[in-house]
């Protein structure tokens, strides 16, 4: 059934089924980061509002969990398509509360529905084994089950479609769900909430609470109902959660921070490695966890590459993601443009060049330049700290081996990318990278048959492909004994 905008702008949590406020009336604001607007208000919930929404999400699991895998299959793709259905009203919703363009948004909310349609599948498969005795009056069986109530903390960045690789795989395993989206982008994740009671979900099996994230999160991990943890963002705060778990044990899976490489080798496809460039760094104004952070470029093609590449970033349109043929959305909030002019200045004043953009755009408040800068060195803040923001920092380098080692020259290993046409380098730096995700003459490789994970510091666990579903199960030994007659 197709719905408006109002019908998924829900401000209240989803507790049991019902729709709640917290318990002391507490409200926190949303802004449209395009025009500094406040569009709404969502709960200011805390340890309470948590604790009863895993209590409701507990007393909801031994139902779920009985139902079919055929049966969670039908509700999954009904969910998909309330999802397309409604592909317009939620890509707006998402764009006014997080500011991208809304041919961005809609890409989110296609990608959403993908990944509820995969795992719908992915949970009619997922097998256990019947495995050869040793003993002959013995049988040897490996089953999976879902692991119980799970939790779920997602972005501000891609609220909708973070919480569907979580949700799905929790859903189609078996699972229930508490989920705290984060609290500049509530509506997106509420809206999840509204689409489940649509399409039949039944009370208590999704559960959303916003709100207060330290609260939340402290529920969460000392809670001992609370069976997995899954969440998507800073490392920083991936650290606390782990630590703060480790006591009772749970399952975590982590999709934390990133300091993409982006290589470019003399012999590359000059024109396909712009193409990329943009589309890794620029979407969604460079605030993705998986977009290039560091540009690495071959000495022979340095130049030109960095020419060809501000002339690509001064055309870029900048406006209110609502407008047609906008391209670059306004960064989240005045702290995350702050941190850009930051890391700006600092390389500046250790001897970088701004090529195009760096400064705050025209239009004011949020916006600001893409940019390009020449004459990054290991000496720069933006070499360590993920920049997350329209800023492309190109460092120049000579030899294979010292693009390798510069591009691990870094706590995190999420993603990488590099633009070669030597088929045997490509085999090389594809195995000498040490991050979870490998782009070759690619830009953009996200997909829901993929896994999506990172190594070292970028988390623990795989998000989509056939591995997603794994970690929202456990796997059971049964030796069955008295079998010879």
């Amino acid at each position: 059934m197709l719905h408006d905008i109002s019908h998924f702008m829900r401000q209240a949590n989803l507790i049991g089924g019902e729709w709640v406020g917290a318990d002391h009336g507490g409200t926190i604001d949303v802004t449209n980061p395009a025009t500094g607007a406040v569009i709404g208000t969502v709960p200011r919930s805390g340890m309470a509002e948590t604790r009863r929404a895993i209590e409701a999400a507990h007393a909801a699991f031994p139902a779920w969990r009985a139902t079919s895998a055929l049966d969670r299959h039908a509700l999954l793709r009904a969910l998909h398509d309330a999802i397309m259905d409604n592909r317009e009203s939620l890509a707006e919703l998402l764009t006014i509360e997080q500011g991208k363009s809304l041919a961005e948004a809609r890409g989110e909310i296609g990608m959403s529905a993908s990944y509820i349609l995969w795992f719908a599948e992915e949970g009619r498969r997922a097998y256990g084994d019947i495995v050869p005795s040793p003993w002959a009056s013995r049988r040897i069986l490996v089953t999976r089950e879902p692991v119980g109530v799970v939790a779920a903390i997602t972005p501000w960045n891609f609220p909708s479609s973070m919480l569907a690789r979580k949700l799905g795989p929790a859903l189609a395993a078996g699972c229930t769900t508490v989920v705290k989206p984060a609290s500049q982008t509530p509506y997106s994740g509420l809206a999840w909430g509204v689409l489940c009671q649509d399409v039949g979900l039944p009370p208590g099996v999704v559960n959303i609470v916003t709100g207060s994230a330290a609260e939340i999160g402290d529920e969460i991990c000392a809670n001992p109902l609370v069976s997995k943890i899954t969440f998507t963002g800073s490392t920083e705060i991936g650290r606390l959660l782990i630590a703060k778990a480790a006591p009772s044990v749970k399952k975590v899976s982590m999709e934390l921070g990133g300091n993409a490489p982006f290589i470019v080798f003399d012999d590359a496809d000059l024109d396909r490695a712009v193409e990329g460039a943009i589309a890794s760094k620029f979407r969604n104004s460079g605030q993705t966890c998986v977009c290039t952070n560091r540009f690495l470029v071959q000495s022979g093609i340095h130049d030109r590459f960095v020419e060809r590449l501000a002339a690509a970033v001064a055309v870029l349109r900048v406006g209110s993601g609502l407008e047609a043929g906008t391209q670059q959305g306004p960064l989240i909030d005045e702290a995350a443009v702050v941190k850009v002019e930051a890391l700006i200045a600092d390389a500046v004043a250790k001897g970088a060049e701004v090529v195009s953009g760096g400064r705050r755009h025209a239009l004011g408040g949020c916006f600001f330049e893409p940019t390009v800068i020449k004459g990054a060195t290991p000496a720069m803040r933006f070499t360590d700290e993920e920049i997350f923001g329209p800023l492309a920092p190109v460092y120049r380098f000579e030899t294979e081996a010292e693009a390798i080692a510069l591009a691990n020259a870094t706590e995190f290993g999420l993603a990488s990318y590099f633009y070669t046409s030597d088929l045997g380098r490509a085999v090389r730096v594809m195995e000498g990278l040490k991050c979870g995700i490998v782009g070759v003459n690619e830009g953009l490789v996200t997909t829901v048959e993929a896994p999506f994970g990172g190594m070292k510091q970028s988390g623990l666990g795989r998000e989509g492909g056939r591995q997603g579903i794994e970690d929202y199960l456990d796997t059971k030994y049964v030796c069955i004994g008295g079998i010879a007659g």
